[in-house]
């Protein structure tokens, strides 16, 4: 095991009460940043700081964004510093510890087979002819991630078709991520290798800190966490995701159907919505917390 990867001291369980432990992870644009056109309630960031403080919980934000936008929307929205951070739709992770992030060098060596030895520059010339693909600035790029921009009115499945043949021929064993900026309007699309998408890190980190999955809850909202809420991953999708998403994730978690919960704010007389969901989907999951949940406000008639 890579020494970076280790629990926090009062994160180890204690046998002898028996005392609960959680593992948190959470999207961030538009599941915990109100960034989205729906409302946030007023008390909802305040009361997912203060649960996040405690304790018995090891924060872990997963997100498409790359370090330096993940700090700044933690600065900007005054959200709690994770111990963990699972960036760039899955291809790194970080630990957390005194503001300091240091990415875990194991994670990249698991995911890197799957590119077959090709390079990010050969991945991306198989796909130079693709006119419905804009390639995102250089800092949404990195060694395991080559990113597009897409409009939204291309026909998805012909064009996920056209590139999965292509890299199939180059034997690459990828992951096509698929999903939409709602606030710019635009498709997004992250071609990573097969094992570096949200469930395959959060699984990693999972097991490598040693959490059984009922110690665990997951939080989302769009496509890209599609694998996650379909997964046996007990995940909350917040109210104010997308009819589109919800009625996805309901389908691909046949599966799963008492791993996925959809927040509506109706059992905690708030909206649901981004902090507010990610809470209610806590108290859903993981009812040893509701006691913490009820000494900060939450679930209290507001």
């Amino acid at each position: 095991m890579n020494s970076l990867i280790t629990a926090k001291p009062q994160m180890i369980k204690n046998n002898s009460t028996g005392e609960s432990r959680l593992l948190l992870c959470t999207d961030m644009d538009r599941t915990i940043i109100p960034n989205g056109a729906q409302s946030e309630h007023s008390l909802a960031r305040r009361q997912f700081n203060e649960f996040c403080n405690l304790p018995q919980v090891s924060l872990v934000y997963v997100t498409g964004r790359h370090q330096k936008l993940a700090k700044q929307a933690i600065k900007n929205y005054a959200l709690p510093e994770p111990d963990y951070a699972i960036t760039d739709v899955g291809t790194i992770i970080y630990r957390i510890q005194n503001q300091q992030w240091q990415e875990i060098p194991d994670w990249g060596i698991d995911i890197e087979k799957g590119w077959n030895g090709k390079t990010h520059s050969q991945l991306k010339a198989l796909f130079s002819d693709i006119t419905e693909l804009k390639l995102q600035q250089v800092d949404k790029q990195n060694i395991h991630k080559l990113s597009y921009y897409v409009s939204t009115h291309v026909n998805e499945k012909k064009l996920l078709s056209l590139m999965t043949k292509r890299l199939d021929e180059k034997r690459v064993q990828s992951s096509l991520i698929w999903s939409i900026d709602e606030p710019k309007g635009i498709g997004l699309l992250d071609v990573l290798p097969k094992n570096a998408t949200k469930l395959h890190a959060i699984e990693f980190l999972r097991q490598q800190l040693n959490y059984s999955l009922d110690e665990i809850v997951f939080a989302g909202d769009s496509g890209n966490d599609l694998p996650v809420l379909a997964s046996p991953i007990p995940s909350v999708l917040v109210a104010n995701a997308s009819p589109e998403v919800k009625k996805t994730a309901q389908r691909l978690s046949n599966d799963n159907p008492h791993a996925l919960f959809l927040a509506t704010g109706k059992q905690t007389n708030m909206n649901g919505n981004y902090a507010a969901g990610v809470l209610e989907g806590v108290s859903h999951f993981a009812p040893s917390f509701c006691t913490h949940l009820e000494q900060i406000g939450f679930c209290d008639e507001q």
